[in-house]
């Protein structure tokens, strides 16, 4: 994920400004860490310089059972 994207990224759940927590970069791209909404608290993680901005209950299922995959 390009750092530079932190300025346009806001919370799924409540649309809130999303803070970079523990970082581990590569140049200018975050490879891991996690984004927390300032707001409501909730936290996302990026792993392999991929955000996962799914709601929880959703980020460990298979892509092929969430809502509105055919």
């Amino acid at each position: 994920m390009k750092s530079a994207l932190m300025e346009i990224l806001a919370c799924p759940a409540c649309k809130s400004k999303l803070n970079l927590e523990s970082p581990a970069r590569s140049g200018d791209d975050v490879v891991s860490g996690t984004l927390r909404c300032t707001k409501c608290g909730e936290a996302y993680p990026i792993k392999d310089g991929i955000p996962n901005l799914l709601p929880p209950e959703y980020r460990d299922r298979p892509a092929s059972s969430l809502p509105g995959a055919h």
